[in-house]
């Protein structure tokens, strides 16, 4: 411990240990069909969080200038079935790790958690420690310390990736028809919701 969703948006997945870590969990989710299979947790709920209270308009669209121009970033956090977990905007120019205290605080307990190299970081990577899970970050190219990385563990990523594709097959969401972030936050656990949950 990845989009007006006009990009996509950088994100980040959980899972439990891989075969490779030896640890094995007292409860297993419901028919996980990933490498990693395991967590500590309960089956999880989508938790609702997203842009703070307005302070004088501050970030009550989530809307902000990147090189794709006006753009909102959706940061998610999924399990290993592609269910989304934690959603949360921030304006597009906002740096990726900059939105991670807020969706770790939310996050459910894992033992492992993916990431992409916008996530790395020695404070997120001790945070996640701290809540007693394994970071599976790529290093950045401008790191000096380097941290050992499980690249087979890193594979299982991709739940993240197909996770935001079938969030896109809805119009509302891949064109952010809302102007507050709070409704485009409503709209985005709706399609989360219909697409994941309802099944």
């Amino acid at each position: 411990m990845n989009t007006a969703l006009t990009r996509r948006s950088t994100i980040a997945s959980i899972a439990g240990p891989s075969e490779d870590d030896g640890a094995q969990s007292s409860k297993r989710w419901p028919s996980l069909a990933k490498t990693a299979s395991y967590c500590r947790s309960t089956r999880p709920r989508l938790k609702l969080t997203g842009v703070p209270p307005a302070e004088k308009g501050k970030h009550n669209q989530a809307i902000g200038r990147s090189r794709g121009g006006r753009t909102t970033k959706i940061h998610a956090l999924s399990d290993p079935l592609c269910r989304p977990v934690v959603l949360h905007l921030t304006p597009g120019q906002d740096a990726d790790i900059a939105a991670a205290p807020d969706v770790l605080a939310l996050a459910p307990p894992m033992s492992v958690l993916l990431a992409d190299k916008g996530y790395d970081g020695d404070k997120l990577r001790g945070a996640i420690i701290r809540r007693g899970a394994k970071p599976v970050i790529p290093n950045k190219s401008n790191r000096v310390v380097i941290h050992r990385f499980n690249k087979r563990a890193y594979k299982g990523r991709n739940v993240i990736e197909r996770c935001f594709c079938r969030l896109k097959d809805f119009r509302r969401i891949a064109t952010r028809y809302d102007k507050l972030a709070r409704n485009f936050l409503a709209a985005v656990h709706l399609a989360a919701l219909v697409a994941y949950w309802l099944n």
